[in-house]
């Protein structure tokens, strides 16, 4: 599955990487990568334009999954997020250093103690997806652009 970047070409607008941060995978970093979206966002005037308390929740979800489930919570892991500016709204990508688990799954138990960050990315963002690599899988989430006056 392509993540947006790499397939989202839009006649005469590039899209644009507003800031990446690359921390390690302990679940101490959880809480600098949810200040690294908020700084980011507003930083690059995205923060009214999109929602910024979606972003940093979704994203803290997904490193807290890169760090529990995958190579990046080993130590030396490192877990990678990008924040890029698309058309409508703004990518997010979180890039972790691999699992030998099978791909990304939503479980949608809510009555489950744990296990809802998919579900909370599939309920919130736009669109979502993973990319699977050799060295690692990109989960990436789109966050449309709120409307003019909303």
């Amino acid at each position: 599955m392509e993540t947006p970047v790499r397939s989202w070409p839009v006649p005469g607008r590039r899209n644009a990487v507003l800031d990446s941060l690359t921390i390690p995978g302990r679940p101490e970093q959880v809480r600098r990568t949810r200040t690294f979206v908020t700084r980011a966002l507003a930083a690059a005037g995205k923060g009214d334009s999109v929602d910024s308390d979606a972003a940093t929740l979704l994203t803290s979800e997904l490193v807290t999954n890169a760090i529990r489930h995958t190579a990046s919570g080993r130590p030396a892991g490192t877990v990678t997020i990008v924040i890029v500016d698309v058309p409508d709204g703004v990518l997010i990508e979180v890039i972790d250093e691999g699992s030998s688990a099978g791909t990304p799954v939503v479980r949608s138990d809510l009555l489950a103690q744990n296990g809802h960050g998919l579900y909370l990315v599939q309920q919130m963002a736009a669109q979502w997806g993973f990319l699977r690599e050799p060295g690692g899988t990109t989960v990436w989430f789109h966050l449309a652009g709120r409307a003019e006056g909303g």
